[in-house]
């Protein structure tokens, strides 16, 4: 099924009843924030606080918090933080799927965040049990009901993730779900090589890269030019571009343009993954794209208002 006939199915109404399963990582993250420059060699004070976090997590509470009714995350945690991750995810209206790892601890961010004017973020990242979905843990059951699978990244940054999104892929093929992608990270992509990923996200209906991600996977420093080349290989191409909005593309040319909306930045951790929640809730309910991406810029605008990268609980 073409990424046309998925969203016509989309408008007629099928798969807009569906779910949304998301398959990635819950982490916890440690998200410290200071003003300017860090001290090396001494103190520097910061403001610490302890989240819950994860890619593939934030996307399914901030499509929860946008107004998907039935979302479901496939992680993996370890046995350390599974009661407290499992909790918060249900608070934010997610059904948590979670595999617990008895011997692999939770995956932990350190986000280092400059409350100057950027709010521009670093990672720190040691993801543990986090990646180690893998064949094994995945059902074609787990399709059930589901309109929309959405994959994290950071599932194909290891030898297990990789071979989980094969089958998870090749099931929702044979169901004629569509599948979306966020690349997740452009450190580990320069790791995992840009061939290796355009072949391993080969079948994805959406590819959702940020603008760092769109050039490394294409080399051309234009963001247009290279949201325009990615929409070559994946039918349908969303890049993000940060304060500057999104760009819509297909067919090897961008067709949208669409706006940030206007934040005063606190933190920028999880943005990407707001937009990307609320992009794929609104396709859900029947929008068309560039209505979606406006949707996204949204969320990803109240995103970097709050500390931390999940949307306020339901309860």
């Amino acid at each position: 099924m073409s990424g046309t006939d998925h969203a016509a199915a989309g408008r007629n109404g099928n798969a807009a009843t569906g779910a949304l399963l998301v398959i990635g990582d819950v982490v916890t993250d440690v998200v410290a924030q200071h003003r300017g420059p860090l001290a090396a060699g001494t103190d520097t004070a910061a403001t610490i606080r302890t989240l819950p976090g994860g890619a593939g997590a934030n996307v399914a509470c901030w499509a929860a918090h946008a107004g998907c009714t039935d979302v479901r995350l496939l992680g993996r945690v370890g046995a350390d933080a599974a009661g407290w991750h499992e909790r918060e995810l249900t608070a934010s209206g997610v059904r948590p799927l979670l595999v617990v790892d008895s011997e692999a601890p939770t995956g932990t961010v350190i986000c280092l965040v400059d409350t100057g004017a950027s709010a521009e973020r670093t990672f720190l990242t040691d993801l543990r049990s986090s990646p180690q979905l893998e064949p094994g843990d995945w059902s074609p059951a787990l399709l059930d009901g589901v309109a929309r699978l959405h994959l994290s990244g950071y599932l194909l940054f290891s030898e297990s993730g990789r071979a989980l999104v094969s089958v998870a892929l090749e099931s929702a093929r044979a169901r004629g779900v569509p599948v979306s992608l966020d690349p997740a990270s452009a450190g580990f992509l320069t790791h995992l090589g840009v061939d290796r990923f355009l072949a391993l996200a080969e079948g994805v209906d959406i590819l959702l890269p940020s603008r760092d991600e769109a050039f490394l996977l294409t080399g051309l420093p234009d963001p247009a030019d290279a949201a325009a080349k990615l929409s070559r290989h994946v039918p349908l191409v969303v890049a993000k571009q940060g304060g500057d909005g999104a760009l819509v593309a297909r067919s090897g040319a961008v067709h949208a343009r669409v706006p940030a909306s206007p934040a005063t930045p606190r933190d920028t951790t999880g943005a990407g993954d707001a937009f990307t929640g609320a992009f794929l809730a609104a396709l859900l309910a029947g929008a068309e794209p560039e209505e979606a991406a406006v949707k996204g810029c949204g969320a990803g605008a109240t995103a970097v208002e709050r500390v931390g990268g999940r949307p306020p609980t339901l309860s």
